[in-house]
């Protein structure tokens, strides 16, 4: 009988969950593999969206659960949470003994599960490394990269900037993004078959989403938190000048959260608009479908550089948060100006759907994924790279 190995993937936060959530079934399915899932940190919390909901829904068993976060969304309450998700997981990881541990991209609470598993002789294996990002998202990737012993990379320039670094061919594969495994299946779906207000709730006005609506997803900037506030609201103001039905969705747990939620509020209360409505989050399946049925993404999130670029949805990205990243024709890039924002917003209305770009995958990455670790020599000894 072989023993399987023991692959302990840890989950800090609802993107962190549709960026592997293929990856795990495929880790699940293996014949050789054992999955230990771990959900921690913002995945965790209700104001959040509670994606640890969606991760038991879709029938993961979970190992364990980490609350790790501090109240304060500041650069304090990062550090901190990081600290105390060092302590917590190199617990969790005496009691599971995993053959290896897996890390998702680049948010903050990464760095906890990278540096318990280093300093635990346990291999790590990194998601997403080798991108370039204009804020504390690279320093934190890039960091891990080091840190880590497998890299399953979702671009070949990600590829050629990790081999770089100094990390050996042999480790790095480009295996794509597991979040167009989901993509793909929502492209050529002829309309939403279900309806948002029912399944998620959400606060603010039940607009008409049968003719034409936008999605927005901003978050904080980390290096940038205190105009965290400003920055939204300039979003705020060219999405209610321009008049059309809106999904917007609250931001992530990080430095200057606070700002941008406070931001969302007083506009809330303020304005009235009802032409908006505000959701925690949503199953990953049904948002890159709602996604797909809009005339455009507005934000800073990733998956308007991602999923974005494969389903062909229009995009316009607002700062810094995404600067240096690959991104197809679909994206137009704005600084915080109001004005500014509405004009790209209105001629991605003009050009419509764009052509699907595979910038970061053809949308087999999960199956590919487990079939690397399946097949990877355990190793946590750095020498052969240099």
């Amino acid at each position: 009988m072989i023993n399987k190995r023991k692959i302990c993937v840890v989950v800090t936060a609802r993107p962190s969950y549709s960026r592997i959530k293929t990856a795990i079934r495929a880790i699940q399915d293996h014949p050789d593999l054992e999955l230990q899932l771990v959900v921690a940190a913002s995945a965790l919390l209700d104001r959040y969206g509670t994606a640890v909901n969606y991760i038991e829904n879709d029938g993961f068993p979970i190992a364990a659960k980490v609350f790790n976060v501090l109240e304060g969304e500041n650069l304090t309450a990062q550090a901190k949470t990081t600290g105390l998700g060092i302590l917590e997981l190199s617990s969790v990881f005496e009691r599971l003994a995993p053959d290896a541990v897996l890390t998702v991209a680049d948010r903050f609470e990464t760095m906890a599960t990278a540096i318990s598993a280093t300093y635990m002789n346990i291999p790590l294996i990194h998601v997403q490394g080798g991108e370039v990002t204009g804020n504390i998202d690279e320093k934190v990737r890039h960091a891990i990269t080091k840190l880590a012993d497998l890299h399953l990379v979702a671009s070949d320039d990600a590829k050629h900037r990790v081999i770089k670094m100094g990390e050996h061919a042999n480790t790095v594969h480009n295996t794509g993004c597991p979040s167009i495994d989901i993509a793909r299946e929502v492209i050529g779906s002829e309309m939403l078959d279900f309806d948002p207000f029912l399944k998620y709730g959400g606060v603010g006005a039940m607009i008409d989403f049968n003719e034409k609506y936008l999605v927005v997803m901003q978050h904080p900037v980390t290096t940038e938190y205190k105009e965290s506030r400003i920055h939204v609201e300039e979003t705020l103001h060219a999405i209610y000048e321009l008049g059309i039905p809106t999904f917007w969705f609250w931001p992530n747990v990080d430095a200057g959260a606070d700002g941008t939620s406070k931001g969302l509020r007083s506009f809330r209360e303020k304005y009235k608009a009802n032409h908006i409505h505000f959701f925690k989050n949503m199953e990953p399946f049904d948002f890159l479908k709602l996604l797909y049925h809009s005339k455009c993404l507005i934000g800073n999130s990733s998956v308007g550089i991602r999923e974005c670029a494969y389903l062909g949805v229009p995009v316009v990205n607002i700062g810094t948060r995404q600067s240096g990243r690959d991104r197809g024709v679909n994206v137009l890039d704005v600084d915080y100006i109001r004005k500014d924002i509405k004009f790209a917003i209105q001629k991605h209305m003009e050009n419509g759907r764009y052509p699907t770009d595979n910038i970061y995958g053809n949308g087999n990455a999960g199956v590919e994924i487990a079939e690397v670790i399946s097949k990877w020599k355990l190793s946590f000894d750095k020498k052969i790279s240099y």
